[in-house]
Order: C-alpha cells, then sequence, then structure tokens
C-alpha cells in the first residue's frame, strides 16, 4: 500500500516500538514526524535514522488533549498532509486494584484513551479533506483480555478498541483504515515505566517483558500487518493464544493466567 516517501507520524518515537519502528521506516524511504514528550532523547532518535534529513521532530503530551489540534496543524505544516498516524504512546500500570490510588487509573485513561482520542480527533479533518488516511492503534493483547496488576491498563486498552471499531465503521467509506496492533510482550521499558499503586514509575524491569519480542522484530511485523491494511494483529509469543482462548474457552484463560508469571 505505502510507497517511498509516504509521511508517517510516529508518537511515541523516543523509545521501545516507536523508536525501532522510526529506524525501519527510515530505512524504508518514508518521511517521518516524531513525538513523544523528551525532545533531547527525539534528536537522538532522529539522528540515528537512515535519512535524518525527511525526519521532522514534534513534541506531544499525550496528557495534554487540548493541545491537539494545534499540535496537527503543525504536523500538517511539515509536509503538507499525513499518510500514517501511528498512535504508539503510552503507559502501562503494575498494581493490585486495592492498592492503587484513583489518579493513578485518571492518568492512564487521560494518556492511553482520551489523549489518543484526540489526536485522532484532531486530525481527522484533514484525512477527510484528502479522501484518505491510515491510522495505525499500538494497543495490547491486553486490549483483548486482561491480567493482574494491569488492571487501569486493561481498561484503557479495551477502551481504544471500542472507539476505533466505531471510527472504521463511520469513515471506511470516507477512505479512512484503521489498524489495531496487539502486542504481546515486547523487551522494551514498558515496564520499568509502569505507573504503581501511588502513581510512581516501577523503576524495573519484568522478566515476562525481558524475554519478550526485540522491538526491532516487532516493528517489521507491525509495518507489515499497517501496509497490508489488516484490521486488527496480535503479534508476540505463545501468549498470543490467549487471544483465542478467550474466544472460545474463557474459563481456562483465567486459569491460565493466574498460572502465569505476569510482573
Amino acid at each position: 500500500m505505502y510507497q517511498k516517501g509516504t509521511v508517517v507520524w510516529i508518537t511515541g518515537a523516543s523509545s521501545g516500538i516507536g523508536e525501532a519502528l522510526s529506524y525501519h521506516l527510515s530505512r524504508l524511504g518514508c518521511r517521518l514526524i516524531l513525538s513523544a514528550r523528551r525532545e533531547a532523547r527525539l534528536r537522538e532518535v532522529r539522528e540515528a535514522c537512515a535519512n535524518p534529513g525527511e525526519v521532522a521532530l514534534l513534541p506531544l503530551d499525550l496528557g495534554e488533549s487540548e493541545a491537539m489540534p494545534k499540535r496537527v496543524k503543525e504536523a500538517l505544516s511539515v509536509y503538507g498532509h499525513v499518510d500514517v498516524l501511528v498512535n504508539n504512546a503510552g503507559l502501562s500500570q503494575r498494581s493490585l486494584i486495592r492498592e492503587t490510588d484513583m489518579a493513578v487509573y485518571e492518568q492512564l485513561i487521560r494518556v492511553n484513551y482520551l489523549g489518543t482520542v484526540a489526536l485522532t480527533k484532531a486530525l481527522l479533518p484533514a484525512f477527510l479533506q484528502r479522501g484518505k488516511g491510515h491510522y495505525a492503534v499500538v494497543t495490547s493483547l491486553m486490549g483483548r483480555f486482561g491480567s493482574p496488576y494491569r488492571s487501569g491498563y486493561c481498561g484503557a486498552k479495551h477502551a481504544l478498541h471500542g472507539f476505533f471499531d466505531v471510527l472504521r465503521m463511520e469513515h471506511e467509506k470516507d477512505g479512512i483504515c484503521v489498524s489495531l496492533i496487539c502486542p504481546g510482550f515486547v523487551d522494551t521499558d514498558v515496564a520499568r515505566n509502569a505507573l504503581t499503586a501511588d502513581g510512581s514509575s516501577q523503576a524495573r524491569q519484568d522478566s515476562a517483558t525481558a524475554a519478550g519480542m526485540a522491538p526491532e522484530r516487532f516493528a517489521v511485523k507491525m509495518w507489515k500487518a499497517i501496509d497490508r491494511g489488516k484490521w486488527e494483529t496480535y503479534i508476540g509469543g505463545k501468549e498470543v493464544s490467549g487471544i483465542y482462548l478467550k474466544r472460545f474457552f474463557p474459563k481456562l484463560l483465567h486459569r491460565v493466567v493466574l498460572r502465569s508469571q505476569v510482573v
């Protein structure tokens, strides 16, 4: 579907999946707009890209929903349009429900769901005017089934699936594509940055996350799914089987997850 020169806007591009995808797409000749909160780190990513001259930086905080129309205006001014928005930025969680402050749930919803929705809505008029556009949304297998210590994260990711399924229904006729990308365990800093019960970062790696897929490999698989216009794709190891257990054997999945090492 996409050729050299495709304009791809990636949020959460300063590390992990977003960083790996930036390098992959730069090698393919895409023109990139990279967003994250850490501008200094974004500059490092740009310099490591194969074609840094075709990489623009646009610092962005998903927690500031009201700023999204301005950020979209700035993004559109770079190359004149955006072909693909990769909604990748987000926060994870590692805390039990009974111990978690409500402020943590509010932050997870504000960043993972409302910020993504606000950015998506702000870009939608430009997609509609062009008669085409592609939203790729990095959700999680946790958007399809749950796991202990991730209640708020699961809730926000489930919400993304609901919103973007409806966006596809409403605007498929307008040339708008929606691809939901559901990672399993990927070896990134997502666990280190995960919010704990009081809102502080976990600041350590999970063994399950450390054993996950390399982000470089994930990025290749992810872009292949986006390029093919896949509606929903599950990428990971044996944890992907949870999708099918949830569908056909939900009680079995419940027991499997409780026996698994999830932190």
